[in-house]
C-alpha cells in the first residue's frame, strides 16, 4: 500500500534508495533541489518512526586568515627558520643584531623565539643565541600544514578528529600568529534502516503538507485526507530578548521592597560626607587605619564641611576623649576638630543611617537606604573601589539581638535565600556584633554577605538616644553575584550585551 508522506520525506527517502542508502545530508539537500534545513528535519521525523538513521561525524575546519595569506604571498620562511638559517651562517648573535640581519622587527623576533626555541633551532648561550643543529622534524609540521593551505580551495582545510589531535601543536602554533581559525564541525549521514527500504519498495508518494486547519478544509471535509506539518517544540526558535531592568538595578530595587514590606522608612543620604559622619559620630578613633589616605577618598574642593550644633560636637569630642557621659573610658587622646571636618567620599552608608539617628532619636523608628559607598580598593575579581549597601537601624526599647537576626534572616529569604546563619564578629561601634552568611541552593560553602549589631552607648548618647539601636550594613554586589552565578565582581558592570539579554531577572 502506498504511503502518503510530506514531500520533502518522500525526496529524502528516494535519494537515499538512489544514493545507496547512505548520503551526506548536505548532498541530499543539493541533489533533491530542497533547503538543507527542510531536509534535516525530514531526517528527524523518519529516524522517529525507524525509517532513517542519523548519525554524525566531527571534524575539524582550518581556514586561513588574512595575515596567514599575506604569509604566503610574501613568499618568505617562517622568521624562525630564517633567524635559524643566520645563526648557522654567522654564529651566535644577541637577538636584536640577529633581528636586524634579517630585516625583522625586534617585537616579532621576540614573538618568534618561542617557535624557535620549540623546533629545537636554538638554543642560549650567555646572553646570545646560537644555532643547535638539533632541529626536531615534527616541529616543521606547521609550515607544511601552511603550504596546504595555498592549495585548498578557498583556504580551508577538512581533519579529520584524528588529523586533528596529530597537528594540536602545528595548529596552536598558526593560531597564536593568526594565520588561521579554527572551527568544529559536523557532518550529518542520513542511512536508510531495513524498515525504511521496506517502507520505500511498498511505494512513497508526495501529499502536500498543510500548516494550518482552515475553515475550508473542516467545510468540506478535506481534513481527513490532509498531511499537517508536525510542530517540533524542541526546535530552535529566534530569540527576543524584550526590554528589562540591569541584573544589579534588579538586585538594588529588590532589597528597598524587602524592607518596605517589613514596614520600613526609607531615608536618603549624600555621596559626600564629612568625616565627623563618616567615622567620627560612630566612635571611630580618628588614628583608625580606615581613615589614611589609602584607605579612603578624600575630597580637596570643598575641603571642610559644617559640624552639627556645637552641643553635639562637644558631646561626640568628651566620647572620644574620655568616654564623656557613656560609661566607657574613650579613646584617651585629644580629639581634633579640624580632621572631623574633613570631606571624603562615605565608605558606609551607616553615615546616613547614623545622621538620621541624631536628626530623631525617639523610638520606635525603622529606616533603611540603599546607596553607593567608596573605598580605595584595588580592583579585582571580587574588589572595587564603588559598591552598593543596603544600611538600617531600629530604634526601640524592646530592641534585642535575636529580633536584630531574625529581620535580617527575613530580608535574606525575601532575597531567595533560605539557608542564612549568623557569627561572632568585630565592628568599632556595635557590641554585640554579627556577620551575615548565607547558603546559595544548589552550591557548596557559606559566604559572608554582611555585618550587624547593635550600636555601642558611644554612639547612640551623644545623640540623645537611651534605647537599644539595631544596625546593619549589608554588601549588594556580592549578593548579586551568588544570584546570577558569578565569579567576577567586574561582571555586573561590564558592557557584555550578551549576558544582559541572557540573564533572566526571575530565579
Amino acid at each position: 500500500m502506498t504511503r502518503h508522506l510530506p514531500p520533502s520525506q518522500v525526496a529524502l527517502l528516494r535519494t537515499l534508495k538512489e544514493a545507496g542508502g547512505r548520503a551526506l545530508l548536505a548532498e541530499i539537500a543539493a541533489r533533491a533541489g530542497i533547503d538543507q534545513s527542510q531536509i534535516a528535519a525530514a531526517a528527524v521525523d523518519l529516524q522517529a518512526v525507524g525509517w532513517v538513521r542519523v548519525e554524525e561525524e566531527p571534524y575539524e575546519e582550518v581556514a586561513l586568515l588574512d595575515a596567514g595569506r599575506a604569509f604566503l604571498d610574501s613568499g618568505e620562511k617562517l622568521p624562525e627558520l630564517r633567524m635559524a638559517e643566520t645563526l648557522a651562517r654567522e654564529g651566535p648573535l644577541v637577538l636584536p643584531d640577529l633581528a636586524a640581519r634579517i630585516g625583522l622587527d625586534p617585537a616579532e623576533a621576540g614573538k618568534a623565539l618561542r617557535f624557535l626555541f620549540s623546533k629545537g633551532l636554538a638554543r642560549k648561550r650567555g646572553g646570545a643565541l646560537e644555532a643547535s643543529g638539533e632541529e626536531r622534524a615534527s616541529g616543521f609540521e606547521d609550515a607544511a600544514l601552511l603550504e596546504s593551505l595555498r592549495g585548498a580551495e578557498g583556504g580551508v582545510l577538512e581533519l579529520a578528529a584524528g588529523d586533528a589531535e596529530r597537528l594540536e601543536g602545528p595548529l596552536a602554533e598558526l593560531r597564536a600568529r593568526e594565520f588561521v581559525k579554527v572551527r568544529s564541525r559536523v557532518r550529518r549521514f542520513a542511512e536508510l534502516t531495513e524498515q525504511g527500504r521496506e517502507a520505500v519498495q511498498a511505494g512513497i508518494a508526495a501529499k502536500e503538507e498543510r500548516s494550518l486547519l482552515d475553515p475550508e478544509l473542516l467545510r468540506t471535509g478535506a481534513w481527513r485526507e490532509a498531511v499537517f506539518r508536525p510542530y517540533d517544540v524542541s526546535l530552535d526558535a529566534a530569540e527576543v530578548f524584550p526590554a528589562k531592568e540591569h541584573p544589579m538595578r534588579r538586585i538594588l530595587e529588590e532589597a528597598r521592597r524587602a524592607f518596605l514590606h517589613m514596614g520600613f522608612e526609607e531615608i536618603r543620604g549624600p555621596h559626600v560626607e564629612s568625616a565627623f559622619w563618616d567615622f567620627d559620630a560612630l566612635f571611630q578613633p580618628q588614628d583608625h587605619p580606615a581613615r589614611e589616605m589609602q584607605d579612603t577618598f578624600y575630597v580637596n574642593r570643598p575641603a571642610r564641611f559644617e559640624l552639627p550644633e556645637r552641643s553635639v560636637v562637644e558631646r561626640v569630642r568628651a566620647t572620644h576623649e574620655n568616654g564623656g557621659e557613656t560609661g566607657s573610658i574613650g579613646w584617651r587622646y585629644r580629639w581634633d576638630e579640624e580632621t572631623a571636618r574633613r570631606v571624603v567620599l562615605r565608605t558606609h552608608t551607616t553615615a546616613a543611617t547614623v545622621a538620621a539617628l541624631y536628626e530623631n532619636p525617639k523610638p520606635p523608628r525603622k529606616v533603611f537606604l540603599v546607596g553607593r559607598v567608596f573605598r580605595r580598593e584595588k580592583i579585582d575579581y571580587k574588589h572595587l573601589p564603588e559598591f552598593h549597601q543596603v544600611d538600617g537601624i531600629i530604634i526601640d526599647s524592646k530592641a534585642t539581638l535575636s529580633a536584630l537576626l531574625g529581620t535580617l534572616a527575613e530580608f535574606y529569604r525575601q532575597m531567595g535565600f533560605r539557608d542564612v546563619k549568623f557569627r561572632p564578629d568585630f565592628f568599632p561601634y556595635t557590641e554585640p556584633s554579627v556577620g551575615a552568611f548565607v547558603r546559595m541552593p544548589g552550591r557548596e560553602g557559606w559566604f559572608e554577605l554582611g555585618g550587624a549589631g547593635i550600636f555601642r552607648p558611644e554612639v547612640t548618647r551623644p545623640f540623645g538616644c537611651e534605647v537599644p539601636v539595631l544596625a546593619w550594613g549589608l554588601g549588594l554586589e556580592r549578593l548579586a553575584m551568588m544570584r546570577y552565578g558569578l565569579t567576577d565582581i567586574r561582571k555586573l558592570f561590564w558592557s557584555d550585551v550578551r549576558w544582559l539579554e541572557e540573564t533572566p531577572l526571575c530565579r
